[in-house]
């Protein structure tokens, strides 16, 4: 469907959509990025072979504009980028808890526009995205945008009033995952362990759980109970937990990260 794709910000998560872009089977001279520093613009030509442009050049020729950068810099770069905006190109955003609407308002009403919410597992083709899309977004370009996204990992569709929803479960979630593992290698050395050894240890168990949930089949709670034996060493552990109110505190983590991607969108 597409010819030429501008990236617009490429930084950590934007050159992680270059990547996957090529993988998907878009050529490299295919792609332009636009970057605020010179520097960056030549890291990301010698690793990709793609284009760097400035922004009108890298616009007036894309069929697919994807903005990778901080959502706070919207507003002030939306006037830049709507008079160089081919009227067909599909607008693809990466920036969170920024509405499809909002960002049709501030393109002069762009009409084509998919409003993705991607996670930092994108960076090694294993990511888990939601993506959503404006009604005047062709049965092509929505097929693009599938293809693209199988290749940063899997991804759904769903309504944009669960995007907030997304960002707390899966946009936030790698970080949460990081979190537990902290506190596990913390509790390991607390208990004697090298905190090398706590790494090591920690990760690979982190690794291999994740590992059997996806491809065992089981629930997470059939797979918790083959593991916990009545009154046994895991049960105590988990009962901490419980006491703790485990779930409540993830629920609440996940709400309070909902909550501020839909203050992003003010």
């Amino acid at each position: 469907m597409a010819n030429q794709i501008a990236v617009v910000g490429a930084g950590v998560m934007g050159e992680a959509f270059i990547a996957a872009l090529i993988r998907s089977g878009v050529p490299a001279h295919s792609i332009t990025a636009v970057v605020r520093r010179p520097e960056r613009g030549e890291e990301l030509l010698t690793k990709y072979s793609i284009s760097v442009k400035p922004l009108e050049d890298a616009l007036k020729t894309s069929d697919v504009v994807l903005l990778g950068i901080k959502p706070q810099g919207l507003a002030d770069l939306m006037p830049e980028i709507a008079p160089h905006l081919k009227s067909d190109a599909l607008v693809i955003s990466l920036l969170a808890g920024k509405t499809i609407a909002g960002i049709s308002a501030g393109l002069n009403n762009h009409a084509s526009i998919a409003r993705v919410m991607p996670n930092t597992p994108t960076l090694i083709g294993k990511g888990m995205a939601g993506y959503s899309l404006s009604a005047g977004v062709t049965d092509a370009q929505k097929k693009f945008v599938d293809s693209l996204l199988a290749a940063t990992g899997k991804a759904i569709e769903i309504p944009e009033d669960l995007q907030n929803a997304l960002t707390g479960t899966s946009g936030s979630g790698p970080a949460y995952f990081f979190r537990f593992v902290e506190a596990m290698v913390d509790g390991a050395v607390a208990m004697g362990l090298s905190h090398e050894d706590a790494t090591t240890l920690t990760i690979q168990t982190i690794v291999g759980a994740a590992a059997l949930l996806d491809e065992s089949g089981d629930t997470p709670t059939r797979l918790r109970e083959k593991v916990t034996s009545l009154k046994g060493a895991t049960a105590e552990a988990l009962a901490v937990f419980d006491e703790a109110g485990i779930s409540k505190i993830v629920a609440d983590a996940m709400a309070a990260s909902a909550r501020r991607a839909g203050e992003l969108a003010q």
